[in-house]
């Protein structure tokens, strides 16, 4: 089984979980969190100018570490 990134904030999205959208062009975009589906594709937010989003990359870099 693959492991996605979240198409908004980066994070890893276990098998079976997060939420799959297929804009009508065919692309496909996954989100980890109903939070991240709505600010993207409801609000059109960036996620460089959210705070939490830049929190959660900055923990994950770390990790990787």
């Amino acid at each position: 089984m693959k492991i996605y990134k979240c198409s908004f904030c980066g994070s890893p999205i276990p098998p079976g979980f997060g939420i799959m959208y297929v804009k009508t062009d065919g692309t496909v975009l996954r989100f980890c969190s109903r939070k991240c589906f709505v600010s993207m594709i409801k609000f059109g937010r960036d996620p460089r100018k959210q705070t939490w989003v830049r929190k959660l990359q900055r923990k994950l870099r770390k990790k990787s570490e």
